[in-house]
């Protein structure tokens, strides 16, 4: 079965959430040059600063990340980048985390929220704990943030409001889940390379990481397939706002 496109032409905002530099950059980025150039608004919020990712000294790798995730930001077209300074390498899952993802979610106000999966096993081997943590937190403050109760000091002394995302989408596979996609192919894909490649340093420290021109058509052009078109990225789409499919349940049992 053809997988869809996400119903994209009802996006005004999306807000991406990620635990580190770079994690945007593995194709997912070449959706959010296509999305830019469509005149949505795209904000990322990266939760640390990436500083145990390199052999250097985690103040000098902090630098280096954040300078390269700005490069990176800038060859999609996004302007609005955060960056929290939870602990790279032992991000905790917990209130403390959710909080912060919760007053950007309502500061941002996205109709849809790109988080990250939270599986421990993935096709690709255990996933990084970070990117759990982060999965986790993210599904939880989308929640989070549209009840005026929980977190009531970013609405009382803050000034924030409630705010409820109608999209949770997470970065998915063909067979593994993936319920729609996004048509990468052309400018969108070239602007996603060139996003990774941003991350020079970064990627001058892992020993024989293939060239991001190599590695992104490669992996797009398998998502592809799952669409029709030369070249994709894939996600899981929770519509929240759409009612329980008891049906769909029963069907299963």
């Amino acid at each position: 079965m053809t997988l869809p496109a996400l119903p994209e032409e009802s996006f005004r905002r999306v807000l991406c959430v990620v635990a580190h530099p770079d994690d945007m950059e593995y194709g997912t980025s070449a959706a959010v040059a296509r999305w830019t150039a469509r005149g949505i608004e795209v904000g990322y919020l990266l939760l640390t600063r990436g500083e145990a990712g390199m052999p250097t000294a985690p103040a000098e790798t902090a630098r280096l990340r954040v300078a390269e995730q700005q490069a990176a930001c800038a060859a999609v077209g996004v302007t609005q980048l955060t960056i929290l300074e939870h602990p790279d390498g032992v991000l905790v899952y917990g209130l403390d985390l959710r909080r912060d993802i919760c007053r950007e979610i309502r500061r941002f106000r996205p109709d849809v929220v790109l988080g990250a999966g939270h599986e421990i096993e993935t096709p690709y081997g255990f996933d990084q704990a970070d990117h759990r943590a982060a999965g986790l937190a993210t599904l939880d403050a989308v929640r989070d943030a549209g009840n005026r109760w929980v977190f009531p000091e970013q609405i009382d002394d803050e000034g924030l409001a409630p705010h409820s995302a109608r999209w949770l989408v997470v970065p998915g596979l063909a067979g593994s889940g993936a319920t729609h996609g996004v048509d990468v192919t052309g400018e969108p894909l070239r602007r996603g390379i060139a996003s990774l490649e941003a991350h020079a340093a970064y990627l001058a420290a892992l020993p024989d990481h293939p060239a991001p021109s190599a590695l992104i058509p490669q992996f797009a052009a398998m998502s592809g397939k799952a669409m029709g078109v030369e070249h994709a990225v894939l996600f899981r789409a929770h519509d929240l706002q759409a009612p329980p499919d008891f049906g769909a349940a029963d069907a299963q049992d």
